[in-house]
Protein backbone atom coordinates (compact mmCIF):
# COMPACT_ATOMS: atom_id res chain seq x y z
CA UNK A 1 0.00 0.00 0.00
CA UNK A 2 2.94 2.40 1.01
CA UNK A 3 4.26 1.58 -2.29
CA UNK A 4 1.19 2.54 -4.42
CA UNK A 5 0.80 5.70 -2.27
CA UNK A 6 4.48 6.83 -3.06
CA UNK A 7 4.06 6.24 -7.10
CA UNK A 8 0.65 7.97 -6.90
CA UNK A 9 2.15 11.01 -5.07
CA UNK A 10 5.07 10.72 -7.60
CA UNK A 11 2.77 10.71 -10.61
CA UNK A 12 1.22 13.63 -9.00
CA UNK A 13 4.47 15.62 -8.56
CA UNK A 14 6.09 14.49 -11.83
CA UNK A 15 2.08 16.01 -13.84
CA UNK A 16 2.54 19.30 -11.58
CA UNK A 17 6.27 20.03 -12.71
CA UNK A 18 5.23 19.43 -16.14
CA UNK A 19 2.04 21.52 -15.62
CA UNK A 20 4.92 24.51 -14.38
CA UNK A 21 6.85 23.95 -17.37
CA UNK A 22 4.40 24.32 -20.09
CA UNK A 23 3.08 27.38 -17.77
CA UNK A 24 6.22 29.34 -17.98
CA UNK A 25 6.95 31.25 -21.20
CA UNK A 26 10.16 30.11 -22.51
CA UNK A 27 12.94 32.37 -24.09
CA UNK A 28 11.34 32.36 -27.48
CA UNK A 29 8.07 33.23 -27.01
CA UNK A 30 9.55 36.18 -24.39
CA UNK A 31 11.23 37.09 -27.57
CA UNK A 32 8.36 36.93 -29.82
CA UNK A 33 6.93 39.27 -27.41
CA UNK A 34 9.16 42.14 -27.35
CA UNK A 35 9.15 41.91 -30.65
CA UNK A 36 5.80 42.17 -31.12
CA UNK A 37 5.74 44.77 -28.20
CA UNK A 38 8.32 46.55 -30.55
CA UNK A 39 5.98 46.20 -33.28
CA UNK A 40 3.15 47.82 -31.78
CA UNK A 41 5.05 50.45 -30.55
CA UNK A 42 6.59 51.89 -33.76
CA UNK A 43 2.89 51.98 -35.08
CA UNK A 44 1.08 53.65 -32.02
CA UNK A 45 0.70 57.64 -31.39
CA UNK A 46 2.52 57.26 -28.32
CA UNK A 47 2.65 59.80 -25.94
CA UNK A 48 4.72 59.58 -22.55
CA UNK A 49 2.99 60.80 -19.24
CA UNK A 50 4.59 61.12 -16.06
CA UNK A 51 2.95 59.45 -12.75
CA UNK A 52 0.56 62.84 -12.75
CA UNK A 53 -0.68 62.79 -16.10
CA UNK A 54 1.83 65.80 -17.32
CA UNK A 55 3.24 65.16 -20.69
CA UNK A 56 6.71 63.96 -21.12
CA UNK A 57 7.56 62.85 -24.08
CA UNK A 58 5.50 62.64 -27.48
CA UNK A 59 6.94 59.97 -29.67
CA UNK A 60 4.05 60.05 -32.33
CA UNK A 61 4.25 57.50 -35.25
CA UNK A 62 7.40 56.36 -36.05
CA UNK A 63 8.96 55.65 -39.59
CA UNK A 64 11.90 53.19 -39.69
CA UNK A 65 14.93 53.75 -42.19
CA UNK A 66 17.61 51.22 -43.32
CA UNK A 67 21.60 52.00 -41.88
CA UNK A 68 21.93 52.89 -45.83
CA UNK A 69 19.40 55.55 -46.08
CA UNK A 70 20.89 56.79 -42.78
CA UNK A 71 24.24 57.42 -44.13
CA UNK A 72 23.04 58.94 -47.44
CA UNK A 73 21.35 61.31 -45.19
CA UNK A 74 25.04 61.90 -43.27
CA UNK A 75 23.82 60.37 -40.92
CA UNK A 76 20.65 62.02 -39.85
CA UNK A 77 17.32 61.30 -39.39
CA UNK A 78 14.13 63.41 -40.45
CA UNK A 79 12.15 65.14 -37.66
CA UNK A 80 9.87 65.97 -39.57
CA UNK A 81 8.56 62.38 -40.63
CA UNK A 82 9.78 61.23 -37.46
CA UNK A 83 12.21 58.89 -38.94
CA UNK A 84 14.39 56.26 -36.47
CA UNK A 85 17.49 54.13 -38.26
CA UNK A 86 17.20 50.44 -37.37
CA UNK A 87 20.53 49.09 -36.87
CA UNK A 88 20.41 45.50 -37.69
CA UNK A 89 23.13 44.07 -35.75
CA UNK A 90 21.88 45.38 -32.29
CA UNK A 91 17.88 45.53 -33.13
CA UNK A 92 18.53 49.32 -31.37
CA UNK A 93 16.21 52.10 -33.02
CA UNK A 94 17.71 55.68 -32.90
CA UNK A 95 16.20 59.45 -33.42
CA UNK A 96 18.75 62.19 -33.30
CA UNK A 97 16.66 64.82 -32.82
CA UNK A 98 19.96 67.34 -31.85
CA UNK A 99 23.68 66.15 -32.89
CA UNK A 100 24.74 68.84 -30.71
CA UNK A 101 27.57 71.17 -29.95
CA UNK A 102 31.36 70.70 -29.58
CA UNK A 103 32.95 67.78 -31.41
CA UNK A 104 32.62 64.00 -31.23
CA UNK A 105 34.77 61.58 -28.98
CA UNK A 106 38.16 60.53 -30.77
CA UNK A 107 39.64 57.63 -30.93
CA UNK A 108 41.92 57.17 -27.68
CA UNK A 109 40.26 60.11 -26.34
CA UNK A 110 38.04 59.96 -22.37
CA UNK A 111 35.57 62.19 -21.12
CA UNK A 112 32.96 62.22 -18.65
CA UNK A 113 29.25 62.85 -19.98
CA UNK A 114 26.26 64.21 -17.73
CA UNK A 115 23.15 62.48 -19.04
CA UNK A 116 20.20 63.16 -18.05
CA UNK A 117 17.29 60.72 -19.21
CA UNK A 118 14.03 59.16 -19.29
CA UNK A 119 12.58 55.26 -19.39
CA UNK A 120 10.10 54.07 -20.66
CA UNK A 121 8.98 50.11 -20.38
CA UNK A 122 7.32 49.23 -23.83
CA UNK A 123 5.77 45.96 -22.10
CA UNK A 124 4.46 47.76 -19.20
CA UNK A 125 3.81 51.19 -21.05
CA UNK A 126 5.15 53.05 -18.28
CA UNK A 127 8.18 55.26 -17.17
CA UNK A 128 10.30 53.11 -15.47
CA UNK A 129 12.79 55.50 -14.25
CA UNK A 130 13.88 58.87 -15.01
CA UNK A 131 16.15 61.35 -13.56
CA UNK A 132 14.23 64.28 -15.25
CA UNK A 133 12.97 65.64 -12.08
CA UNK A 134 13.64 67.91 -9.07
CA UNK A 135 14.61 65.13 -6.98
CA UNK A 136 17.70 64.10 -9.08
CA UNK A 137 18.17 67.99 -10.43
CA UNK A 138 21.41 68.01 -8.75
CA UNK A 139 22.69 64.77 -8.92
CA UNK A 140 22.56 63.52 -12.78
CA UNK A 141 23.77 60.37 -14.49
CA UNK A 142 27.19 60.77 -14.91
CA UNK A 143 29.36 58.13 -17.58
CA UNK A 144 33.33 57.79 -18.25
CA UNK A 145 33.43 57.38 -21.37
CA UNK A 146 36.43 55.99 -23.97
CA UNK A 147 36.57 55.52 -27.32
CA UNK A 148 38.71 52.85 -28.08
CA UNK A 149 39.64 53.07 -31.95
CA UNK A 150 35.52 52.94 -32.98
CA UNK A 151 34.04 50.80 -29.90
CA UNK A 152 32.63 52.91 -26.98
CA UNK A 153 33.11 51.31 -23.49
CA UNK A 154 31.43 53.10 -20.55
CA UNK A 155 30.08 53.07 -17.23
CA UNK A 156 28.55 55.12 -14.69
CA UNK A 157 30.60 56.93 -12.21
CA UNK A 158 29.92 57.21 -8.45
CA UNK A 159 32.94 58.91 -7.07
CA UNK A 160 31.30 62.34 -8.37
CA UNK A 161 28.49 62.17 -6.62
CA UNK A 162 27.33 58.91 -5.15
CA UNK A 163 25.72 57.65 -8.93
CA UNK A 164 22.41 58.93 -10.77
CA UNK A 165 19.50 57.24 -10.97
CA UNK A 166 20.34 54.36 -13.46
CA UNK A 167 22.71 53.35 -10.43
CA UNK A 168 19.99 53.69 -7.77
CA UNK A 169 17.52 51.94 -9.54
CA UNK A 170 19.80 48.96 -10.70
CA UNK A 171 22.50 48.99 -8.69
CA UNK A 172 25.53 48.46 -11.25
CA UNK A 173 27.50 50.72 -12.68
CA UNK A 174 27.27 48.86 -16.38
CA UNK A 175 25.99 51.65 -18.99
CA UNK A 176 23.94 49.50 -21.04
CA UNK A 177 25.22 49.06 -24.37
CA UNK A 178 21.99 50.96 -26.61
CA UNK A 179 23.04 54.01 -24.55
CA UNK A 180 26.44 53.96 -26.52
CA UNK A 181 24.99 53.31 -30.18
CA UNK A 182 24.57 57.31 -30.55
CA UNK A 183 28.04 58.22 -29.66
CA UNK A 184 29.68 57.72 -32.97
CA UNK A 185 27.28 60.31 -34.74
CA UNK A 186 26.78 63.00 -32.21
CA UNK A 187 29.24 65.70 -30.67
CA UNK A 188 30.13 65.42 -27.03
CA UNK A 189 30.09 69.26 -25.62
CA UNK A 190 28.35 71.89 -23.76
CA UNK A 191 26.43 74.80 -24.61
CA UNK A 192 28.42 78.22 -24.44
CA UNK A 193 26.28 80.35 -25.85
CA UNK A 194 22.58 80.89 -26.73
CA UNK A 195 22.60 79.22 -29.84
CA UNK A 196 24.70 76.23 -28.74
CA UNK A 197 22.30 72.95 -28.00
CA UNK A 198 23.99 69.49 -26.30
CA UNK A 199 22.76 66.45 -28.30
CA UNK A 200 19.82 64.62 -27.58
CA UNK A 201 18.54 61.42 -29.05
CA UNK A 202 15.54 58.56 -28.89
CA UNK A 203 16.48 55.30 -28.76
CA UNK A 204 14.37 51.81 -28.50
CA UNK A 205 16.57 49.60 -26.96
CA UNK A 206 15.91 45.76 -27.16
CA UNK A 207 16.60 43.64 -24.06
CA UNK A 208 19.97 42.42 -25.50
CA UNK A 209 21.61 45.96 -25.96
CA UNK A 210 19.37 47.20 -22.27
CA UNK A 211 20.63 46.87 -18.69
CA UNK A 212 20.68 43.90 -16.67
CA UNK A 213 17.17 44.03 -15.58
CA UNK A 214 15.43 44.02 -18.90
CA UNK A 215 18.19 41.19 -20.24
CA UNK A 216 17.07 39.30 -17.44
CA UNK A 217 12.97 39.37 -17.81
CA UNK A 218 13.10 40.53 -21.38
CA UNK A 219 11.87 43.56 -22.34
CA UNK A 220 12.24 46.65 -24.40
CA UNK A 221 12.86 50.01 -23.30
CA UNK A 222 12.22 53.63 -25.02
CA UNK A 223 14.97 56.20 -23.96
CA UNK A 224 15.07 60.26 -24.08
CA UNK A 225 18.70 60.90 -23.60
CA UNK A 226 20.71 64.32 -23.38
CA UNK A 227 24.45 63.96 -23.89
CA UNK A 228 26.70 67.06 -22.22
CA UNK A 229 30.72 66.98 -21.70
CA UNK A 230 31.40 67.66 -17.85
CA UNK A 231 33.21 70.34 -16.90
CA UNK A 232 36.87 69.49 -15.64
Amino acid sequence: MKQAICMCLALVLTGWMWQSCDDGETYAEQRERERDAIAAFLGRDVVIRSSDGEELIRVGKINTISEGTFYAQDSTTNLERNEYVVFENTGVYMQIVRKGAGDKLRSGQQKRIICRYTEFNILRDSVQTTNNSSYWATNPDIMDVTNNYGTFTASFNTSVNGGGAMYAYYGSTAVPAGWLVPLTYINIGRQLSAEDEIAKVRLIVPHSQGHSDASSNVYPCFYEITFQEMRN
